[in-house]
Parts: structure tokens; sequence; C-alpha cells
């Protein structure tokens, strides 16, 4: 095999394991499915349906707020799912931890940051909720997997709740990186990766391989954030 043939190869390797590691990633979370709501009884019922009445009923007859159904799933992670808002408010209110984490060890906010949901995600911040968790089968973050998906809002509000902007997952990718390996070079994930970079983001933190976000950007031939990174002294 040539040379040319050869790095050919290997690139298009690369790009299929980007390419199924992003959609891994991107579907790790599991929302009820129709059979559990069907199933659903007390608190999880109330809060899939959004009964802000019901909530404040059940707990105040002492129901277990942070109940778990058969996925590890609290109420409120129920009422993230579903974007029923009243309901996480009520949930808060009553006493609901909102850090804990269902079986694939997510938490309220990085369900809302990945389903792009910044009303509710701003919510869950406003009334307690930490940017600051790991979370997810990757040891990740909630800014890791909002800039993973490019959802470029959901990236400045946890940026300022205070969430760590370099953490390292265990596929050793930070945010910025995350941003471009699993991005597409479009507007929102440019325009996570400038969230990023202005907060102060690392640009010299490198993959497993030792490549930079720059070496990457140069890579997948996104030429607009080439431009951001080196305007923001990344080599």
């Amino acid at each position: 095999m040539s040379t040319l043939s050869r790095r050919g190869a290997l690139a298009a390797g690369a790009a299929l394991v980007v390419g199924a590691l992003s959609s891994v990633a991107a579907v790790a979370q599991v929302a009820p499915r129709p059979d559990e709501v069907a199933a659903y009884q007390g608190l999880h019922a109330a809060a899939h349906r959004g009964d802000v009445a019901k909530i404040g009923q059940l707990a105040a007859r002492g129901a277990d707020v942070d109940a778990r159904d058969a996925y590890g799933r609290t109420p409120l992670h129920v009422a993230t799912f579903a974007r029923q808002r009243e309901a996480v408010r009520a949930l808060l209110q009553a006493g609901a931890k909102p850090g804990l984490l269902e079986n694939d060890r997510y938490d309220a906010v990085t369900i809302a940051a990945v389903a792009d949901d910044e009303e509710t995600l701003r919510l869950l911040l406003s009334l307690g909720a930490s940017a600051r968790l790991v979370t997810s089968r990757y040891d990740g973050t909630a800014l890791i997997a909002a800039a993973h998906l490019g959802h470029d809002g959901v990236v400045r509000q946890l940026i300022a709740a205070g969430a760590p902007l370099d953490h390292v997952n265990n596929l050793h990718w930070t945010a910025v990186i995350e941003a471009v390996v699993l991005g597409d070079g479009g507007a929102r994930h440019q325009a996570s990766l400038q969230a990023l970079l202005k907060a102060g983001a690392s640009t010299a933190l490198t993959d497993r391989s030792g490549r930079t976000p720059l070496a990457l950007a140069r890579s997948r031939g996104f030429t607009a954030m080439v431009k951001m990174l080196e305007e923001a002294g990344a080599r």
C-alpha cells in the first residue's frame, strides 16, 4: 500500500471511530419508555404529567421525593426528560436532591443539557443544581456533552454557572476537543468553541494521541475553528 493510500485508510478509520463515538455519546441517555410511563405511580406519574398539586400532596404525606424507578430515575429525572418545568420546581422545593444520578450516571442538569433544553437548565441552576458534577459513563460533564452536541446556549449557561472548563473525560477529551472532534464544524459548534475559548478553556490539553484542538481542527478541515484557535493563541 502506498503512503498516500495508507494515510487515507487511517483517516477513514479515524472518521469511523469518531462517528461511532459521536452516535453512542448522543444516545446514551435513556428517557422513560411509553410502557414505563404507563406503569408509573405516585410521584413519578405526577412528575411526568406535570401535576404540581399532586406532587405537593404526596410530598406533604411523606412520599420519597428521591424514589427510583427500575432505571434509577428519580421523579426529578422524569420531570426533566418530560420538560415539565413546574414539576421540576415543585420537586426541588419539596427537597428533591438535584445531583442524584440515574443508572447511566446522568443528573438532571446533564439531561437538560443534552436535550438542548435551556429553559429547564436555567430553572435547575437557579434552584441550586450544580454544573460541576462528573456524570455519564464517560466520566464527563454537562459542559462536555453540550459542547459535543453544539448546544451553544447551554454551553454559555454552564460556563456562567461555574462548570469546569478543562475537565478531561475517560476518552481523554475536554469540552474544547469534543466541540472539534465530535462536532460538524458548523455555526453552533463554532459558537460553542468560541464561548469556551472566551472563558479561558485550555487549547494546550491534548487527546490520547497527543493531538491538540488546533491539530484536530486542521485535520478535519474546520477552517473557521482553526482561525478561532489560532487567534486564541493555540499551537
